[in-house]
């Protein structure tokens, strides 16, 4: 079947939730995607920052038919070798004493929602579960998460939504301060807002956030699902800050495009976890937990972590040359390699005059070009995209 016939078959069995280009994807490997009638695609989008080790990792692929030819699955009322080594490796090189595993990060965040609240209604603080979120922050769309998400858009046509979520600016100290009252248990936020346009959290913000959630006995949140398993250039986006959170959740990269989400806590705060409290069928299944834990190895062992920050801060200067070039870029900013352009008009024709130049890219909230690629990621790679954009942009 070719691309036409496969695409006119997808648009008639498959529902009808994504605007998607038309291309049919084969096969990867790295950073390079190729379709089924043979073309090639430098890839920067990596799934949405979920392919970090890119495509088809051999060492990946290794451990997840390694494990599928032992164990698929079994209840969580039993204990896995593989679930148990992720959790511990969780643990030893995070802040936190325990992990949640489930499917995705939606999941994630509902499970940091239910402990958040759980743990002052097991003290007996009844009236303690408001939650405070970021304008245009991302969550998910589950209806706890699409809840606490600040982007209308998202939220539009499935209301009402659920009680309970308060919504302040993001990297405003002074408006989340008028907000958190005795009735908030906690504030949730992203330190880099991903699908609200590549802003990075101000060190004296999140600094501010932590002494606030201190002062008032709320828990923090820090929603690590883009931003978590290298892609910052650190393992977690919150290391760079020096800010730790009480909750953290995982997904996307933790897997590199298996299904699984985490989420981490402090003992004082996992401890309103008790069994029959929460659960998931399919979380920390022997043949994802295996791949996850194959994925934070090659992290670790093959320095991807400085390989990441060196390429990101490349790739940045490479961006700020472009804008010193063109008046249509009003700004570059980002971190590691989670970076955006904000161009001062729309940016879905420099994606698909991308595309049809063999480079993916992304664009969020209509002006925002951001560029999630690979961590494997080549200079030479980049330098490709960004000689194409110069071109692109000269042509506009």
């Amino acid at each position: 079947m070719n691309d036409n016939a496969l695409i006119d078959t997808a648009n008639r069995v498959l529902a009808d939730t994504y605007k998607r280009f038309p291309i049919v994807f084969e096969s990867g490997e790295g950073a390079v995607l190729r379709d089924v009638e043979g073309r090639q695609y430098i890839d920067f989008v990596a799934g949405i920052a979920v392919c970090n080790l890119g495509h088809a990792n051999p060492g990946v692929a290794d451990a997840l038919a390694r494990q599928a030819k032992k164990l698929f699955h079994v209840s969580n009322l039993f204990y896995t070798t593989p679930q148990v080594a992720l959790a511990r490796w969780l643990v030893d090189h995070s802040f936190a004493d325990r992990v949640f595993f489930c499917n995705s990060g939606a999941e994630a965040n509902e499970a940091a929602i239910k402990l958040a609240r759980k743990n002052f209604f097991d003290q007996g603080n009844f009236d303690r579960w408001r939650i405070v979120s970021m304008d245009l922050s991302f969550h998910g769309r589950t209806y706890a998460t699409l809840s606490a998400t600040g982007q209308k858009k998202v939220r539009e046509g499935f209301e009402p939504i659920l009680e309970g979520f308060d919504f302040v600016p993001f990297n405003d100290i002074e408006a989340l301060k008028r907000r958190v009252s005795e009735k908030t248990c906690a504030v949730l936020l992203e330190p880099v807002l991903g699908e609200g346009g590549v802003q990075c959290a101000d060190p004296a913000y999140l600094e501010g956030v932590r002494r606030l959630c201190d002062e008032t006995g709320t828990i923090l949140i820090f929603d690590e699902i883009q931003t978590g398993i290298g892609r910052t250039g650190r393992l977690f986006g919150y290391e760079h800050y020096g800010v730790t959170p009480d909750i953290m959740t995982l997904a996307k990269a933790l897997g590199n495009g298996l299904p699984i989400g985490a989420m981490l806590a402090v003992d004082r705060i996992a401890r309103a976890f008790t069994p029959g409290s929460h659960a998931s069928t399919f979380g920390g299944t022997p043949v994802v937990t295996a791949a996850a834990l194959e994925v934070l190895k090659q992290i670790e062992r093959d320095d991807i972590l400085e390989y990441a920050r060196r390429t990101g801060d490349y790739f940045k200067s490479r961006l700020q040359w472009l804008k010193a070039r063109h008046d249509a870029i009003a700004d570059v900013r980002g971190i590691g390699l989670m970076l955006g352009m904000q161009l001062k008009t729309g940016g879905s024709q420099i994606v698909e005059k991308c595309m049809e130049n063999g480079y993916l890219i992304n664009c969020t909230q209509e002006t925002i070009l951001r560029f999630i690629p690979p961590l494997v990621i080549t200079r030479g790679q980049v330098d490709g995209l960004v000689e194409l954009l110069d071109d692109i942009f000269n042509e506009l």
